[in-house]
Order: structure tokens, then sequence, then C-alpha cells
């Protein structure tokens, strides 16, 4: 989950690589991965589709007992608001779920308005920013 990655998990992260453009995704699901190698794409065993995944430097190191690297995969579930807009989310997000704006690599991202499926903040109706972005 997200509010479980911590700044140091993710320190060594040098790319993120977009299977998908997110400007229009709300949001995407992120979570660390344990996987053999530092980069190239990851094996994907989960319901939905994989929007992204990082790419980890030389420095990184694995773990000693399974010899295995923890890398971020970014993903969603069919019933994720890209696919039900008036689903299950149509109003929140799920824990995992950050606005894919905010990521970059070695930053573990964050939820916004956008990401909630809030209303806009008077700041963005100020600025004349609207839904979707």
């Amino acid at each position: 989950m997200s509010s479980l990655i911590t700044d140091d998990e993710v320190a060594h992260e040098t790319q993120l690589v977009w299977l998908e453009d997110f400007s229009r995704l709300d949001y995407v699901r992120q979570t660390l991965d344990r996987l053999p190698t530092r980069r190239g794409r990851p094996s994907y065993h989960r319901d939905g589709r994989m929007i992204g995944y990082a790419i980890l430097g030389p420095d990184a190191r694995p773990s000693r007992s399974s010899g295995t690297f923890r890398r971020r995969v970014f993903w969603l579930l069919p019933h994720d608001r890209d696919s039900v807009p008036d689903g299950l989310y149509a109003t929140g997000a799920p824990a995992e779920a950050v606005d894919p704006r905010t990521l970059a690599p070695a930053s573990r991202g964050r939820k916004t308005e956008r990401s909630e499926g809030g209303p806009p903040s008077t700041a963005m109706r100020e600025a004349g920013i609207t839904f979707p972005l």
C-alpha cells in the first residue's frame, strides 16, 4: 500500500516506465513487488492491467534472504474509476492509489483531490482548472 511505502524503499529508483499514457488517469495503484531484476518489464499476475513500473539503479541491493529486489509496480483493477466512472471509486480511491502526476523516480507520490474524486478546491476553481485535467 502506498501509505506503507517509505522514502528509503524507493531511493534507488532511476526511472519510471509507463506502459500507458497516464494523463487521463485520476489515480494508479502502486505496490512494492519482489522481482528478480533491477530493470526490465516485470511479469504481471493481478487482475486488471499494469500501467508502469520502476527501474532501479546499480546501487540497489537485493534481499539477502531471497535475492530479489523490491520495485514499484503501478496498476489498475477492472473496477477502478478509469473503467467504471460511476462505480465503487466514483469518489474516494483505494488505499494504495496515488495521483500519477505526483510520481517521479525516488518519490512516493501522493493522493490529490483529483485522485480522490473529490470536487475541485477553491484554488483550482479560482485558477480556472477543471476536472479532468
